[in-house]
C-alpha cells in the first residue's frame, strides 16, 4: 500500500487555507467596505424586493395578467405619488432596474390597477389560473349606465370591480368602459347581500365609493423595482383627476314618470329647438375646455338635466355657470372666433358680470358666481333701468355627468341647487318665468350708478 507523505499533504491543507481566506477578504472588500457601499445597496435592494410580500403579490398578478394578454395599467394613488417624484428619471431610463424597492414594496393594503373593458374577453380561464396561484378573487358587479336611458335594457349588469386576494397583500382591479361623451367611466363599489364583506377591508380601498369619470389617457411602460408596468402618460393630469372624478348619472326613471305627467314636446318645432340646442353646448363645450375654463349646466339647462334628462323645448336658451374665479379675458373673443357673437355682456369682473352670446336661434347664457361665507351667488342686471338683482345658492361642489353625449359638469348637491333657483315645485313645468321675480332666490341688489352704464350695460 502507498504511504501518503505528511508533508505533501500540510502543503495542501496550507494552500486550501490561504485560498479561504483571500475569498473571506475578497467578500468584505466588495460587499461589506464601505469604500464599496453600492455593490452592497444593490445586493441588499434586490433581496427586499424579493422578499416584500406586497412586491410578490404585485409580481404574481402582473404575471398572471400577462399570460392571459389582459392589459392592465396602474392607477394606485400611492404608487403613483411615489413615481410622480422621479418621473423624469424613470422616464429617461424605462429600461433601469433600481437597487431599491422604491415604489411597489410601500406600506399598504393594497395595489390598483385598472383594465379597459372592451380590451378583454372576460376569460374564465384567468381566474382558473389564479387559483391555481393562490389567489381568492371576488366579482362586483353592477348596473351599465349606458343602458338605463332603455326600457328593455335596463337594469342589466356588468362587472365593475375585481378583487384579487392573497394571504400577505389585495390587487384591486378597476374596470373601465367608454362612454358615448368620450371618456372612460367605472362604477361604484357596491357589495350585494351574500357577499362576504370581511373578505377585504372595502372601506379602505381608493376607487368604488362612488362612479368616477376620467379622460383617456395615454399610457406609457416603465420598470418599477423590476417590473414592468405600464402607467399614464400624463401623470399629474391623471392624479388631478382621481380628485373630482365623481360621477351622477341622468335619472331616467324619474324623467320616465315626468313623461308620463307632461308628455314631451315631440313637435317640428321643439325637435327643431333641442337640436339647434344641443350642436350649440357641444360648440362651448369644445372652447371652454380648449381654453381650461371650468364650467357646469346651470338654471334651465340644469333643471332640464336632472328633471327630464333633456333639454327643455321651452327654454329659449343654453345656460353655463362659471365660478368667476375661473374667468378668463380669452372667453369673449375664444366664442367669437367660434362663430358665437357676443350678444350682451352685464356687469364687471368685480361684480355681477354676464355673458350673453349669439347661436343659430338659440342664445348662450354665462353666469359667473361669487363666493360669499356661506353661500354662492350670480348677479342680474336689467339693461333700461340699470337695475341690480342677486340670486343666491347654497354652496356646492361639482360631480361630472353624461349629457347629450358630452361630459359635462353639475353642481353634485343638484336637488338643493334646483330647488334655490325654482322652487320645491321645479318638477312641475312652468312656462311663463320672470326672471326678475319668479325665482325664490332672487334678491334686489341696488342700482348701476349711471356713470357705469357704458361699461356695466354693453348691448350689441
Amino acid at each position: 500500500m502507498l504511504r501518503i507523505n505528511q508533508n505533501v499533504v500540510l502543503a495542501l491543507l496550507t494552500v486550501a487555507s490561504s485560498l479561504f481566506l483571500l475569498f473571506q477578504l475578497y467578500y468584505y472588500k466588495l460587499y461589506l467596505s464601505p469604500k464599496n457601499g453600492s455593490a452592497f445597496s444593490k445586493f441588499k435592494g434586490s433581496f427586499l424586493a424579493h422578499e416584500s410580500p406586497r412586491w410578490r403579490a404585485v409580481r404574481k398578478f402582473i404575471g398572471l395578467v400577462s399570460s392571459h394578454n389582459v392589459p392592465v395599467f396602474l392607477i394606485d394613488p400611492l404608487v403613483l405619488g411615489l413615481i410622480g417624484r422621479d418621473l423624469e428619471q424613470i422616464k429617461s431610463s424605462p429600461g433601469s432596474i433600481h437597487p431599491e424597492c422604491k415604489y411597489l414594496c410601500s406600506p399598504r393594503e393594497f395595489t390598483t390597477f385598472a383594465l379597459l373593458d372592451k380590451l378583454w374577453k372576460h376569460e374564465v380561464s384567468l381566474f382558473q389560473t389564479a387559483e391555481k396561484m393562490g389567489f381568492q378573487w371576488l366579482e362586483i358587479r353592477g348596473k351599465d349606465p349606458r343602458l338605463e336611458g332603455m326600457d328593455d335594457l335596463s337594469g342589466t349588469e356588468i362587472p365593475l370591480h375585481y378583487i384579487f386576494k392573497l394571504t400577505a397583500h389585495t390587487i384591486h382591479v378597476v374596470v373601465f368602459y367608454e362612454r358615448s361623451g368620450n371618456y372612460l367611466w367605472h362604477g361604484p363599489l357596491r357589495l350585494k347581500q351574500h357577499m362576504d364583506r370581511k373578505f377585504v377591508h372595502f372601506r379602505k380601498l381608493q376607487y368604488g365609493r362612488y362612479p368616477g369619470a376620467f379622460d383617456k389617457p395615454e399610457l406609457f411602460l416603465v420598470s418599477l423595482d423590476g417590473l414592468k408596468v405600464k402607467i399614464p402618460q400624463n401623470l399629474s393630469r391623471f392624479q388631478e383627476e382621481i380628485a373630482t372624478a365623481q360621477v351622477l348619472e341622468c335619472r331616467y326613471r324619474e324623467a320616465r314618470a315626468f313623461f308620463q305627467l307632461y308628455p314631451d314636446d315631440v313637435s317640428q318645432d321643439g325637435v327643431a329647438f333641442r337640436k339647434k340646442a344641443k350642436s350649440l353646448l357641444h360648440l362651448a363645450v369644445v372652447t371652454l375646455n380648449s381654453l381650461g375654463v371650468l364650467f357646469w349646466l346651470s338654471s334651465g339647462t340644469c333643471l332640464g338635466w336632472f328633471r327630464q334628462c333633456n333639454i327643455i323645448p321651452y327654454s329659449k336658451d343654453v345656460d353655463l355657470g362659471i365660478f368667476i374665479g375661473d374667468y378668463r379675458p380669452e372667453i369673449i373673443p375664444a366664442f367669437q372666433k367660434a362663430g358665437l357673437p357676443l350678444k350682451h355682456k352685464f356687469g364687471k369682473v368685480e361684480d355681477s358680470l354676464e355673458l350673453s352670446f349669439q347661436g343659430a336661434d338659440v342664445k348662450l347664457d354665462i353666469f359667473f358666481f361669487y363666493e360669499e361665507d356661506d353661500h354662492v351667488w350670480n348677479g342680474g342686471t336689467q339693461a333700461k333701468s340699470g337695475k341690480k338683482f342677486k340670486y343666491l345658492f347654497p354652496k356646492f361642489t361639482l360631480c361630472w355627468t353624461e349629457f347629450l353625449e358630452l361630459k359635462v359638469r353639475v353642481p353634485c348637491e343638484t336637488l338643493g341647487y334646483i330647488e334655490a333657483n325654482y322652487g320645491k315645485n321645479w318638477d312641475v313645468p312652468v312656462k311663463e318665468w320672470d326672471w326678475k321675480s319668479s325665482p325664490p332666490n332672487v334678491r334686489p341688489n341696488g342700482m348701476w350708478p349711471v356713470d357705469e352704464w357704458d361699461e356695466v350695460i354693453q348691448l350689441y
